[in-house]
């Protein structure tokens, strides 16, 4: 009978154990397939930021192919308009334009007078029964007064026969009728070239094109220059997404199914799509995945194979390897040829066995820390955080734990110190009896690592905070104030005509000229939580937490009086002679609405064009601001 019983509770554990068994197979098998999905998200997310961060860079490249276009058209046509467009001044215009270098960006210029008759043109042709009023960008300048830079579609020069890109002025007369057009065009194979340095994988592609959906430049290119893809989704709904982001869409240009990332440009109506191709991004993980995927089914096979073996010869195991283990941990934690430090500590916190290294490390000999407490010089800092520590491996919380603290060293200052403890147990009982710590000197490597994040925090030229700082101390400062309720304030700051200054007197004397303003603005940040920073090339910033309007407006006079006091001379600055500041500041205090710091920088913004507008030299807080001119800031 009692044989039966026996055998009754064996097959028990039989079943449970192989029900265990295969509920663990399962289990590793869900859990593979789940990881091998998050790799799969994870490798698509990768993918997603690195044609996001080159369709970033892509775009500004345009804008800057673009701003160059528009600064040669704002000088011709603001020299047609004060010259007029007589004989002598489109002779000396042409005298200029044939002695042009063609360079990489801007091809070709041309001028157009109202007929569409070419009157000047860099390019080597005989242009003298030419005329381009059937062109688009023409006709769009005639009927349309606006004066803005005008992007047009591709087109076939008429001058070389390669595609080209137009951007295009109107200038008039001076009863403001039409005149005529200037224009510049852009090789096509200027971006074409450009975009061929940039890897995308082989049916991965890169594509500018207007907002409107007309191709400017493709590359791999196969004759897509100029198509229409305004019918594309993207295009068609351009106008209810935002202005970047990322897009999963089929080529309706060659059928290739891609990740994509899309930037349309703040400044030119232009759209800059980077794309990879999704198959040839998931290549490497699917191959990756079958491996894995085929190693686990094995694993597990093998797992249900052995299971109820391994599981009845557990608890056996499980008990003669702990004890194994923590003789094998004490011997290699406590030899003496180690060049760490060694200590063996008691339930009671007292130094059971300290290690010659000691001697090395904190300058004291093994047999003064005999029975001393371990945590005898610990900074108070860290005393509480090292005591939580210890209390929890004691309690057997934790069988390991790693904590890195300061402690008094017998000779020098203070040094930095890295531990590793391990629980040790009793032989007879397995009950907790204390714990092995091996500690190293990190004093060196913890200075290094403050050297670093200091420099990774500062502009290298003023030594003020960067722009990345300044951003993360915003967002902070943002949210402590919207915590509190108290006010936030803000002052942006942009050194008066300084390209001039740096054209007239050189870039050293630029530099110079900023570190001096910095040392201002350093003097200025005197509390703690002030953050002074190069907000970007000229521009300053300083941020003062806890501060009204009337304190915010204090400080930012005598940052104004403090730069016309060190009395730089500044001979292209009209007003004073001498470097001066704009400033622009504001205060933030209700925090109720859902706004957030980029409303703050905004304002001062605002209140900083207004100072510059006003006549420069001055301060404009942004509760003055009545009106908001429409000029441009120079």
């Amino acid at each position: 009978m009692i044989d039966h019983r026996s055998d009754v509770r064996q097959g028990r554990l039989t079943f449970w154990v192989s029900a265990f068994v295969a509920v663990a197979c399962m289990a590793i098998v869900a859990l593979s397939g789940w990881r091998e999905w998050s790799s799969r998200l994870a490798v698509l997310k990768g993918s997603e930021t690195d044609v996001a961060n080159l369709a970033r860079s892509l775009t500004q490249h345009a804008d800057d192919t673009f701003e160059l276009a528009d600064t040669v058209l704002n000088v011709l046509v603001g020299q047609l308009e004060l010259e007029g467009a007589g004989p002598a001044a489109i002779a000396k215009i042409q005298t200029f334009l044939t002695r042009r270098k063609a360079a990489n960006r801007i091809r070709a210029v041309f001028i157009y007078d109202e007929t569409g008759r070419w009157l000047a043109t860099s390019e080597p042709v005989d242009f003298a029964r030419l005329n381009n009023s059937d062109r688009d960008y023409f006709q769009h300048h005639r009927a349309v007064a606006d004066r803005g830079t005008f992007i047009g579609n591709p087109v076939k020069s008429r001058s070389g026969g390669q595609w080209i890109i137009t951007a295009s002025r109107r200038f008039n007369h001076p009863d403001g009728s039409f005149a005529g057009v200037a224009l510049t065009t852009i090789d096509v194979d200027y971006f074409l070239k450009f975009y061929r340095g940039f890897d995308v994988g082989r049916n991965g592609s890169i594509a500018l094109a207007t907002a409107g959906g007309i191709v400017l430049a493709r590359t791999p290119d196969n004759g897509y220059t100029g198509r229409d893809l305004s019918s594309a989704p993207l295009f068609k709904t351009i106008r209810e997404r935002p202005a970047a982001g990322v897009y999963y869409f089929t080529s309706p240009l060659d059928g290739v199914r891609r990740l994509s990332f899309y930037q349309l440009s703040s400044r030119y109506p232009v759209l800059l799509v980077a794309t990879e191709s999704e198959d040839d991004v998931l290549a490497p993980w699917r191959r990756a995945a079958l491996t894995r995927i085929a190693a686990v089914l094995a694993l597990t096979g093998g797992l249900g194979v052995a299971g109820l073996f391994l599981v009845r010869q557990l608890h056996l195991r499980q008990k003669m390897a702990a004890a194994l283990v923590a003789k094998e941990a004490d011997f290699r934690l406590l030899a003496e040829q180690s060049g760490d430090m060694v200590m063996r500590v008691a339930v009671d916190g007292r130094i059971l066995y300290a290690s010659p290294s000691t001697a090395r490390i904190l300058g004291w000999a093994p047999n003064e820390l005999v029975n001393t407490s371990a945590l005898a010089g610990i900074n108070p800092a860290d005393l509480a955080r090292v005591e939580q520590t210890l209390s929890a491996l004691m309690n057997g919380e934790a069988e390991e734990a790693r904590i890195t603290y300061r402690t008094r060293h017998r000779e020098k200052e203070e040094i930095w110190v890295e531990t590793a403890l391990r629980v040790t147990r009793s032989a007879q009982s397995g009950h907790i009896n204390g714990v092995v710590a091996i500690s190293r000197d990190m004093t060196e490597r913890k200075d290094l690592e403050d050297r670093l994040a200091a420099l990774a925090s500062s502009d290298g030229l003023t030594a003020l905070a960067n722009r990345r700082h300044f951003d993360e101390r915003l967002e902070a400062e943002w949210d402590r104030a919207r915590r509190e309720g108290t006010p936030l304030s803000l002052l942006l700051m942009d050194v008066d005509h300084f390209k001039s200054f740096n054209d007239r007197y050189g870039h050293q004397a630029g530099d110079s000229c900023l570190r001096s303003i910095a040392g201002v603005l350093a003097q200025q940040a005197r509390r703690p939580a002030d953050v002074a920073a190069r907000y970007g090339g000229e521009e300053f910033a300083l941020l003062l937490p806890n501060t009204d309007a009337g304190g915010c407006e204090q400080v930012g006079e005598r940052i104004r009086q403090a730069i016309e006091d060190l009395g730089i001379l500044h001979a292209l600055n009209p007003s004073s002679r001498q470097v001066t500041l704009s400033i622009g500041g504001a205060t933030y205090h209700s925090f109720g609405d859902k706004s957030d710091c980029t409303s703050l920088i905004a304002a001062a913004d605002k209140a900083l064009y207004a100072a510059k507008e006003g006549g420069r030299n001055r301060l404009v807080m942004s509760g003055q601001v009545v009106a908001w001119p429409g000029s441009i800031r120079a």
